[in-house]
């Protein structure tokens, strides 16, 4: 099941106190960047961030889910409603991300 627009647009929406978040639609999923580096994504309507220190530690007892087949588990995040949470989730995360990979 492909991800709504609608459901990327409130994602979207709850993380515009972050000033750099970026989206690429990938085969009805979304992929979430902030200033560059992947962060998470949106699979079948679920808001979904990388499996990190900062994200072990602020999202204590959070569902590991797969985003697709064959996919490295990430974190549902569940508290989509809390702006504050999302931006120290995100902006905390964001020093334990790997670099982009330069393109050829």
């Amino acid at each position: 099941m492909a991800s709504s627009q609608e459901y990327l647009d409130f994602i979207i929406g709850q993380l515009d106190t972050l000033d750099d978040i970026s989206f690429r639609k990938m085969m009805g999923e979304y992929i979430l960047y902030f200033r560059g580096k992947i962060f998470g994504g949106i699979y079948d309507d679920r808001f979904l961030v990388k499996i990190t220190k900062t994200s072990r530690h602020l999202m204590l007892g959070a569902i590991e889910e797969l985003p697709y087949d064959g996919a490295k588990p990430m974190f549902l995040v569940d508290d989509v409603d809390n702006k504050e949470f999302l931006y120290q989730l995100i902006t905390k995360m964001y020093e334990e991300l790997p670099a982009p990979k330069v393109k050829k």
